[in-house]
Order: C-alpha cells, then structure tokens, then sequence
C-alpha cells in the first residue's frame, strides 16, 4: 500500500481474543435488484464513505486480535485519520497490497487443530466493506436451505429444518465433512464464479490480492495458492459462493439437504439411499469443485444418533422429532464446568460465579432451542454442589469452618463437630449441613445464575 501498512509494531503482545470463528458480525446490506451483472461501479461503492464507516464500525464491535503488523483495533481510528487520503489512493491506483494473515491453531473438541487467518485491522476494515457491497448481490441467487453467515438466518432455523426433514419421513442422512474446506477452496474456480456477478476488474483484482496475501506462520511468510482462510471478514462470502454450485446440484437432483457453511446434511427415506447420496456427493465435490471429502468423519446413519450443528435428533412418543442436545456437546458443557469450578484455581466464590455465569448465559443461549429440562434440574443440582464443594475448600482452616457455620445458622455444638469433619469435598458438598447453611438461596445471593431457570425461560420462546 506504497509503504502504508508498514509494520506497526516490532514487539507487540499478543491479545487472547480472536476474531470470531462464527463471524457473527459479518451482515449484509438490505438485498437490492442487480442485473445479471454488476456494473462498473462496484469498487466505488466498496469505497464509499458510509460503506467505509459502517465497515468500520463492525470491526470495532467484533474486536479481536492484531495481524501480523500489531495494529490493535483501538489504534484503527488514529491511524485512519492521519493516512486515509493516501490509503484510499492505493486502493483505487491499485498499488494496495494486504498484508499475510496471522496463522492461528484452535484447538478442536474432538482432537487436532482448526486453522484460523487473523488479518490485519486495515484489511478486516476492507473485507467487511467488500462484504457489505457483494452480499446482496449473490445472496439473491443462494439457496433456501443454505444458513451459514447469511442474514436473517440462524443455526437455530437449520436444525428446525433438519427435523422438518424427518417429520415428513426422511428418516436417514447423509453427513459430509469438508477436511479443512476454508483451506482448499480452489482459487480460479472461486474467480470464475465471482466474475458471474461481477464485471468490476478492480474489485476482483483486490479479492485475488486477498486469496493471495499469504500467511505468516512463526514469523514466516507462506504463499497461499488455495483456499480462504477462516477468520476473515469475507471468507464466510466467498465460503457460500464457493459452495452454491454443490447446492444447486442437490437441489437439480431432488435431494432435500441443510447447508451451514461447511456443514452438509442430506435427508433420505432409506439406508441404501443414503449410501448412493454420500457416494454421488463426494463424487461432485472432489471432481467439480476440488474439495477434500473426509471419509472417516462423513458417514450414512440416523439423524437421532449423528450430530449436526451440535444437536441430534429424539424420537417422541408420537412418532415425531424432537431437538435434543448431542453427547459430544454435553460432554463438553460438563468439562467446562468442572474445569470453571476448579477447587485450586485460587480466585475468589465471586469471580468464580461470575465466569460460570458468563459461560452458562452463552451455553444456553445457543443449546435453549433443545429439549433438556430435566438435564438441566441435574446439571443445575450438580453445580451447586461444585459450588458448595469451591466453598468449603475456600474454608480452610477449622475455626474459619466453624465461625461460618455459626454465621450461616448452624448450633455451635454442630458447627464444631462438622468444622473437625475429615469427610472429603465432594462428599461433605452433599451433607445436610451445607444444604442446611449453603441453602440454595444463598447460592443464587452469591451470585449463581440457576440454568435451569434460565433454560425454562429462553426455551418457552421457541
């Protein structure tokens, strides 16, 4: 960018927050009517004023962490006001060159490591006003059942969807995994598909510069000659462009399917069925789009036992589908708990119920839509004794146990004797004496956050 996006810092330190996996920022202006092209004018309107500011303002709400020049999202404005005359110059002469994005690895749930991009600042600001421009224009030809990183659109609407399917007798699907799909999308077929829509050289020229930029792996520099890494402001676009054609080809043969992002379920009324669907699909996608099928994760089964988005199935009494919660992700709620209520993290009850807190009000926000009430009265019962057990080792020593106690209302003869108990934590936890003194109001005036009230309330809105 003639010297523009120089390195910002030498020695900066790195932010624990990355920018989001979900790209829950990412949104798109109103849809407009477009021709079957775009005109010439589309890269003037990427860089219109308010498009730069809206642009702005969205990288400023999802924050995250710097790019590879140390430029944090608190310092963006500055440095727009003193170069922004000359930045907007490279862009439009062309001479504007992003920077290579910060290799980041995530580790995954189930084993190995998902890849993220973290670009610059100034490139996430250009992204996202790339984005804002070209989203009404391809979103008028995605597909109904398409609702990844689309406005309107929801994880929530896909697993409705996904048990619509099942009502109308679709009792078998087909689950395909992508290996590493944001890393492989095909850069000339990606172009092709782009130059459908849009006749702007300039605005394809500077998306190439994007897919081109490369990535900075431990101060390294590596070209990228495929794929779009995930983490950018415009990668969940182009990820939906990219994968169009797939949907398309689903939809020409009959098959009803949900797409999310790279999450393909197909629904099918038979076994045999699904086994020719997963054969046909992986066909399509590694010959037509040159995308890598993992046949160890993608698989023909039932939707009440294969997890999609997190969730699985349940057959009710009637025949009918319900939304339930997948072991997996139940399984990880359970480790984050436990590893949130640790007995020797050494911070204080408060803090340790604010973080819980914080993790339970996101946890259920996602999972509300699932039927668990009864899992969630357990899980509610078993975290308030994680949380009397968090206290009762915060009350070290014997007279500290036996002056709470008292406090709390219990006898003194009973507070000494249960103050010298040699019972363990988790056990005493479970004693009439914490449920007597550490009653459950308490626990909520301390700051808990019972989950179970909160679930029947979200859940009564689905």
């Amino acid at each position: 960018m003639c010297g523009m996006q120089k390195i910002w810092k030498q020695n900066y330190s790195e932010k624990d927050k990355l920018e989001a996996e979900s790209y829950s920022g990412v949104r798109s202006m109103p849809i407009r009517e477009t021709g079957a092209k775009d005109g010439a004018d589309l890269f003037e309107r990427i860089l219109e004023r308010n498009n730069l500011n809206r642009a702005y303002k969205q990288v400023k709400r999802n924050g995250g962490a710097p790019g590879v020049d140390g430029m944090s999202v608190d310092d963006l404005l500055a440095y727009l006001r003193e170069h922004k005359d000359g930045f907007l110059e490279s862009l439009r002469d062309g001479t504007y060159r992003p920077l290579p994005v910060r290799r980041v690895e995530i580790p995954k749930p189930d084993g190995g490591v998902r890849l993220l991009g973290v670009p610059a600042v100034m490139d996430r600001m250009i992204q996202q006003a790339i984005s804002q421009v070209l989203s009404p224009i391809f979103e008028q030809d995605f597909s109904e059942t398409s609702y990844g990183f689309r406005p309107g659109r929801s994880a929530h609407q896909a697993i409705r969807k996904a048990q619509e399917y099942y009502n109308q007798g679709y009792r078998r699907v087909v689950d395909i995994d992508l290996s590493k799909y944001f890393d492989t999308i095909n850069h000339e077929l990606l172009m092709e598909m782009l130059r459908t829509k849009i006749s702007d050289k300039r605005v394809l020229s500077l998306i190439k510069r994007y897919l081109k930029s490369g990535v900075m792996i431990n101060g390294i520099v590596s070209a990228t000659n495929e794929g779009s890494p995930q983490g950018g402001n415009l990668s969940p676009l182009l990820s939906n462009i990219y994968l169009t054609s797939f949907d398309r080809e689903l939809e020409r043969r009959g098959h009803k399917f949900v797409r999310y992002a790279d999450d393909v379920n197909i629904y099918v009324k038979s076994q045999r069925a699904a086994e020719r669907v997963l054969a046909s699909s992986r066909k399509f996608l590694e010959t037509k789009l040159k995308l890598k099928v993992n046949e160890s994760k993608s698989m023909a089964g039932s939707p009440l036992k294969l997890k999609f988005l997190g969730f699985a199935l349940r057959s009710t009494t009637k025949g009918q589908a319900g939304i339930r919660v997948h072991e997996k992700s139940i399984d990880r709620f359970k480790a984050k708990v436990r590893e949130l209520t640790r007995r020797n993290q050494g911070n204080s009850v408060e803090y340790m119920l604010h973080k819980l807190r914080q993790y339970t009000i996101g946890w259920l926000g996602y999972y509300a839509i699932a039927d668990m009430k009864s899992f969630m009265q357990r899980s509610s019962e078993w975290i308030r004794r994680k949380i009397r057990t968090y206290v009762w080792k915060q009350w070290k020593r014997v007279r500290t146990r036996f002056d709470r106690l008292q406090k709390l209302g219990i006898h003194k003869g009973k507070a000494w004797e249960w103050a010298n108990t040699r019972k363990g934590y988790w056990r005493i936890a479970d004693s009439w004496i914490l449920h007597r003194s550490l009653t459950n109001q308490r626990i909520a005036d301390m700051g808990y956050d019972d989950i179970s009230i909160r679930y029947n309330a979200l859940h009564s809105n689905y």
